[in-house]
């Protein structure tokens, strides 16, 4: 069993581990249970009901967080011509095509999301050993392979984020930091369960949406009221 400090154990203190919170007051509680003397990352848990070894029970998207991640996001894009200076004028942080592919084999990996035109796949593909072990290759499903990079980049940059179900049917998704607003971590909350929930694959059956927790970093779990998240989206 896991070891916890003394912060942590008071911290855990304040949350009732059998209630589920109303979204406002669970944003509240997660603000007031921060325990690290640096912004926390304020995280989402949503357990489904699906199993993840069947294809048709997948889950993975993404969604535009209303309120940023409160982080900044460095964008690599591999891109030629036009599309390369079109990304630049989008704000990516490094664009190339063959030299920006050769850069990543030499080992540089200092960049958080990868974007490619579809056109380069065929060279960006022979770093896939390198990206796909750090969650950076690009992907269709996840949006990151485009030619509408000026989108993609400002969507990436203004707080899009990705969802995928693990192998034990959970969703973990950062949804800001201890210092936002309460409202504004509710938007996101909102925002995330509504795109989980829109992207509910054929193969589920029963209940889908099981169980919401959020965190901070080394935080307690506050469990969170479903209904009224989705509540929340629904008047968003």
């Amino acid at each position: 069993m896991a070891q916890h400090g003394k912060k942590y154990l008071e911290a855990a203190k304040l949350v009732e581990r059998d209630r589920a919170y109303p979204p406002d007051e669970a944003a509240r509680l997660v603000k007031e249970t921060s325990t690290v003397s640096f912004d926390a990352t304020v995280e989402a848990h949503l357990r489904l009901g699906v199993d993840p070894r069947h294809a048709d029970q997948m889950v993975r998207g993404t969604v535009v967080l209303p309120a940023g991640t409160g982080k900044q996001v460095r964008v690599a894009v591999f891109a030629q011509g036009e599309k390369a200076q079109e990304a630049l004028r989008a704000g990516a942080d490094e664009v190339g095509a063959d030299d920006l592919v050769k850069k990543v084999e030499a080992g540089w990996l200092d960049f958080d999301v990868a974007l490619a035109t579809p056109d380069m796949m065929g060279q960006v593909g022979r770093l896939g050993k390198i990206l796909g072990r750090r969650g950076l290759m690009p992907n269709p499903k996840a949006g990151t392979i485009t030619f509408d990079l000026d989108r993609a980049i400002r969507e990436v940059k203004g707080g899009r984020v990705e969802f995928k179900v693990d192998k034990t049917a959970i969703v973990h998704v950062p949804i800001g930091k201890a210092s936002f607003e309460p409202e504004s971590l509710v938007a996101n909350l909102a925002a995330l369960v509504d795109a989980v929930n829109r992207a509910r694959p054929s193969g589920a059956k029963g209940t889908y949406l099981r169980t919401l927790t959020i965190a901070s970093t080394m935080g307690p779990g506050i469990r969170v009221d479903l209904p009224g998240v989705l509540a929340v989206a629904a008047a968003a």
